[in-house]
């Protein structure tokens, strides 16, 4: 196990003990639900765009992503096309309609629209999916730090939650966008280092031109991909579809995100904030992703684990298999040596195809020998009973710098990671909590005056901290852990999107149909869920976002196709068309 120097020690606990200190101090003392909840209405759009960019960019950014990329290249960013997209249709559409209403939560604006119903079963599906992710969130750094440096998982949980709590609790929504702010410049400082430091670890003749070339022989660098294949996650064509109901569900109507900018100044500084996400959100993860094919860079010329997992690899080693993973790490240092001599002689004659073709011959067959290591591991770990997270992807880069950074840097790099995990989870409690109160606790009882309605929200953002720890608690690893938080909110942002389009664009359409659209629609995104996860179907999670908007729309506009419009009838017609066909592309792959 790693051991972190003391000024390692120093640099993590300053950065975290002053985040925390200084939202808690400079905020101190929010009396009415204005301030409490939507922070006074001060915020910049500055800190409006960096606000919901800390709150998407999570600790799982920051350790899945680069080793996303590692593994897969740079064809993730695909995934954030739609971003853009989204921010825009936000911008002329959600935000003038919530800002006129001077609502509190998102959900309000569903009872002034239908009823009561639909605003409580689209906030109870917020709180499910953010609940679980608001977990996630605390376990993602906490179940790595926790391999890797050997810190107790369960203290770690717990530590986290409770320095978010703090800050959380006792300043709502403005200490949120406070603490975010500089929680942001520390992750882009801290990133920035590493990508520097990793350029500066390459060999002396490896520039930064020939290292992305380098990555491109290896296939790292594909970006683009124009298929129309369901058996392909990432795609252009997922991202710009999928990826904008993703994204506009998300900033739309998530009340982590919508909570950010309904603290705005006024209507341009909520806009504006947006826009300014929009516009670096892209190429932030493209850059991430980028650190991440320059690790990949890296251990062309230095010699890595079989696998990123230590404990992992403990299990095996000390079991009656150690021969057969002795053998594979045998194969791989072969296979990296060979990959060196073709690097080196790629690197004399970039324009030889044949080269290049041996380059991908031996990333494919490394590829294969991890895979069968994988699948040792999963044997060791199911025949003693053991848990264990044989997918090295999230371990890459905390590999790196605990391997490779001076000391110092490796605490400022632990602080980035935690200081991530406690933006994003801040957040979700703080919109867990306000949406708690506004849309279940003071839309069920009366004669509670401001100071009451902040009281409660300070308790039930507490609750929802105390309930986020436990998840963690509990939590298990997926494949990929930024994959893990989009899989919880596709299955749910779809239907919930959907909603809101209803009550946007369908004048005619009434609560009940809608309501009884979006239980239906809920249960059958459940089932092509799990349909998906034991193969019996082939589709990707990103696509459950569309499918579930276009469902529930289509859905209700028939429960109310006496009294619908023409043009909406012929919405129905055009939609129905659409999800035919492509009802018929799953099956086609299936």
């Amino acid at each position: 196990m790693q051991t972190l120097s003391f000024i390692d020690w120093s640099i993590l606990i300053a950065t975290l003990l002053a985040i925390v200190g200084y939202g808690t101090w400079q905020t101190r003392g929010s009396k009415n639900v204005q301030d409490y909840l939507k922070g006074g209405n001060t915020s910049k759009w500055w800190t409006i765009g960096l606000s919901v960019m800390a709150t998407q960019a999570s600790a799982i950014t920051f350790l899945s992503t680069p080793g996303q990329a590692f593994n897969d290249g740079m064809g993730f960013v695909q995934f954030y096309f739609g971003l853009p997209i989204a921010m825009i249709i936000i911008c002329l559409v959600f935000i003038p309609l919530y800002h006129r209403l001077k609502v509190y939560t998102a959900y309000e604006f569903l009872e002034k629209r239908f009823d009561v119903k639909t605003r409580t079963l689209t906030a109870i599906l917020f709180l499910i999916q953010r609940g679980l992710a608001a977990g996630i969130t605390i376990f993602a750094p906490a179940i790595i730090l926790s391999v890797v440096l050997g810190w107790n998982l369960l203290y770690l949980n717990i530590v986290i939650g409770i320095l978010v709590i703090i800050y959380t609790v006792s300043g709502g929504t403005r200490a949120v966008n406070v603490t975010q702010k500089h929680q942001m410049v520390v992750i882009f400082i801290g990133m920035l280092v590493a990508f520097f430091i990793i350029v500066s670890k390459l060999p002396a003749d490896i520039t930064f031109t020939k290292a992305l070339k380098i990555a491109g022989a290896s296939g790292k660098m594909e970006i683009l991909d124009f298929s129309f294949d369901l058996n392909n996650r990432y795609t252009f064509w997922s991202g710009i579809i999928g990826g904008t109901f993703l994204m506009l569900s998300y900033f739309g109507t998530d009340q982590s995100q919508v909570q950010r900018y309904l603290s705005g100044k006024s209507l341009k500084e909520m806009q504006l904030g947006l826009i300014f996400n929009g516009l670096l959100k892209v190429p932030m993860q493209f850059f991430i992703l980028l650190v991440g094919v320059m690790v990949f860079v890296f251990y062309q010329f230095n010699e890595a684990p079989l696998n990123f997992n230590p404990t992992a690899t403990a299990i095996v080693l000390n079991s009656d298999k150690k021969e057969v993973y002795n053998a594979l790490q045998n194969e791989q240092q072969v296979l990296f040596n060979d990959k060196k001599e073709l690097i080196e002689a790629y690197l004399v004659d970039p324009d030889n195809a044949s080269i290049q073709k041996e380059i991908k011959f031996v990333n494919q067959q490394n590829k294969a020998n991890k895979n069968e290591a994988i699948k040792l591991i999963n044997q060791v770990a199911a025949s003693q009973q053991i848990k264990v997270e044989s997918n090295d992807k999230d371990y890459v880069f905390i590999h790196f710098i605990l391997n490779n950074l001076p000391r110092g840097l490796i605490g400022l790099l632990l602080a980035v990671i935690l200081s991530a995990a406690m933006s994003s989870t801040s957040s979700e409690l703080n919109a867990l909590g306000s949406t708690t109160t506004i849309d279940l606790y003071k839309r069920n009882t009366s004669d509670k005056t401001e100071e009451d309605m902040v009281k409660a929200s300070k308790w039930f953002t507490l609750l929802w901290g105390i309930i986020a720890i436990g998840v963690a608690c509990i939590a298990n690893l997926a494949e990929n852990l930024i994959q893990l938080v989009n899989i919880i909110g596709s299955i749910f942002y779809g239907n919930v999107l959907g909603i809101f389009m209803l009550a946007f664009f369908f004048k005619s359409v009434r609560g009940n149909a809608v309501f009884i659209a979006a239980v239906i629609t809920q249960l059958i995104i459940i089932a092509l869920y799990l349909l998906n996860a034991y193969e019996l179907i082939n589709l990707p999670f990103l696509w459950l976002n569309f499918v579930g908007c276009v469902l529930v729309i289509i859905s209700s506009l028939l429960f109310e196709f006496k009294r619908i419009t023409k043009l909406d009838k012929g919405i129905l017609a055009f939609l129905i068309l659409i999800f035919g066909y492509f009802s018929y592309l799953i099956l086609q792959n299936t």
